[in-house]
C-alpha cells in the first residue's frame, strides 16, 4: 500500500489520473503513454485489438476508461435522433504505464479552499416527468415495452476539485464499483454500485441492480428485504432484468452453463437500500470482446425491458444526450480478463458544468410521484458534495 502523500503529489502535478476501487482499497492508474478517443469508426479496431501473448503480464498491461452511452448504442445499431449535446467524448480510453494501491481509507485535504456554487437546475420538472410517465404507461399497457427507465438530469455550473469531491464520496457512500478519472478538460467522480461484467478467463458474471429503498432509522436491512420481498412491484422489475441478464449471457455463454449465483439479496449504501442478483456463465471458445460488449451494454437494468424495443422508445423521447450516464467504465487487461460497471449515480464535470443523469423504472402499476421521488434519492448523495 502507498501513501497518500503520492497521490496528492500526481493530483498536483496536473497529471491526467484514474482512481478505480478495488478489492484491497483503491489502484491508481497514471502516466498515459497512449488516450484513445472513441469514436463510431475507431472502436472496432479497439475491441478487435489484438495484444502480443506474454509468459507474465504486469499490472499495467491494459487499457482503462469508458465508454458513453451514445457509442454502444451506435455499437448494436440503434440510431439516435438528433438531441442537444456538449460534445464530450464518445469514450476514452488510457494506458497506463504506472499503478499505485491505496487503502480504503482516502483522506486528502484541499491546499486551496474552491468556492462552490450548489444551486442545481433539473432539466425535467415533475410536471413534465409526469406526462413523459404517463406516455410510457401507455406503451406498457399497449405491450411496446414491459420496463422503461426515465433519465433526469441535475446541472450547475462550477469549478470543483474532483479528488476533494471523491473522497468525500468514498467516505460517505463507498461503492463497490466507485471510480474517478481526472484529465485536462474533465472528470468522472462515481459511486456506481452497479458491476455490469467480469469476464476471468473463460467465465464471466453480471450483478444486476433492481429495486432501490430510501433509508430511514426505522429500517434495517433485514426489514429491506421482507419489503422487498412482499412488494410485487419491485419484485416484478427485478425478475423482469434478471431474466433480461440471463438472456444477455446466453447469447455469447455456453448453452446450459448461465446459472443464478445468487437471488435477490440487499446491499446497504447511505441513503438506500438495493435489491440485487448475481448470475454467471461460461463463454463460448471463440467470443471475442467485441461479441462480449455488444451483447451486454448498455445494461438492461438501467435501460428497461426488452432491451432493444426499449432503448428506440427511451431514444426518441429524450432530448438531451446522456453522455457518461448508462455507459461503461471499466478495464481490457492484455491477457483478455475484463471488468465493467454501469455508470451511474454519477458526476460529470465538463468545462465546469457539472451533470447528474438519474433515472427510475416504470411498469404497469408505478406511481409517478414515487419515481420522481427516487430519482432524487439516487442523487442526493453527490448533490450534497456541493454543500
Amino acid at each position: 500500500m502507498k501513501t497518500l502523500s503520492q497521490l496528492s503529489s500526481i493530483h498536483y502535478s496536473n497529471k491526467p489520473y484514474i482512481i478505480q476501487k478495488s478489492e484491497k482499497g483503491f489502484d491508481v492508474y497514471t502516466d498515459f503513454s497512449k488516450k484513445i478517443i472513441l469514436n463510431n469508426k475507431n472502436i472496432y479496431n479497439f475491441l478487435n485489438k489484438k495484444f502480443k501473448k506474454k509468459k507474465k503480464y504486469t499490472s499495467t498491461d491494459l487499457f482503462i476508461g469508458f465508454f458513453g452511452y451514445e457509442i454502444l448504442n451506435n455499437l448494436i445499431d440503434i440510431k439516435l435522433p438528433k438531441q442537444r449535446s456538449v460534445n464530450f467524448p464518445k469514450g476514452i480510453f488510457y494506458k497506463p504505464e504506472k499503478k499505485i494501491t491505496l487503502s480504503n481509507n482516502l483522506n486528502f485535504q484541499l491546499l486551496t479552499k474552491i468556492k462552490i456554487n450548489n444551486n442545481f437546475k433539473i432539466n425535467i420538472n415533475k410536471n413534465s416527468y409526469t406526462k413523459i410517465f404517463n406516455q410510457f404507461k401507455k406503451k406498457i399497457k399497449a405491450g411496446e415495452t414491459y420496463q422503461i427507465k426515465i433519465c433526469t438530469k441535475y446541472k450547475n455550473k462550477t469549478k470543483i476539485d474532483p479528488l476533494d469531491f471523491f473522497c468525500r464520496l468514498s467516505q460517505s457512500n463507498l461503492a463497490p464499483e466507485a471510480f474517478m478519472i481526472k484529465d485536462v478538460d474533465y472528470s468522472i467522480i462515481s459511486c456506481s454500485p452497479e458491476n455490469l461484467f467480469t469476464k476471468k478467463g473463460s467465465t464471466i458474471s453480471t450483478k444486476p441492480i433492481a429495486g432501490t429503498l430510501k433509508k430511514n432509522k426505522n429500517f434495517t436491512k433485514k426489514k429491506a428485504l421482507a419489503f422487498f420481498q412482499n412488494n410485487i412491484k419491485e419484485s416484478k422489475e427485478h425478475n423482469m432484468i434478471v431474466d433480461m441478464e440471463r438472456s444477455d449471457l446466453s447469447r455469447i455463454c455456453i448453452p446450459g452453463s448461465v446459472k443464478i449465483l445468487k437471488l435477490k439479496e440487499v446491499e446497504e449504501y447511505k441513503d438506500l437500500y438495493h435489491y440485487v442478483s448475481l448470475i454467471g456463465g461460461k463463454l463460448k471458445k471463440d467470443i471475442k470482446n467485441l461479441d462480449i460488449i455488444k451483447s451486454m451494454m448498455p445494461g438492461g437494468s438501467v435501460i428497461g425491458c426488452p432491451k432493444i424495443s426499449t432503448l428506440k422508445l427511451l431514444n426518441n423521447q429524450e432530448k438531451e444526450n446522456r453522455n457518461i450516464y448508462t455507459g461503461s467504465f471499466g478495464y481490457i487487461k492484455f491477457n483478455g480478463d475484463m471488468r465493467f460497471n454501469i455508470i451511474i449515480r454519477s458526476l460529470l464535470n465538463y468545462k465546469n458544468i457539472s451533470e447528474i443523469a438519474v433515472a427510475s423504472g416504470v411498469v404497469i402499476d408505478s406511481n409517478a410521484n414515487h419515481e420522481f421521488n427516487e430519482n432524487y434519492i439516487k442523487a442526493k448523495a453527490l448533490i450534497d458534495l456541493f454543500k
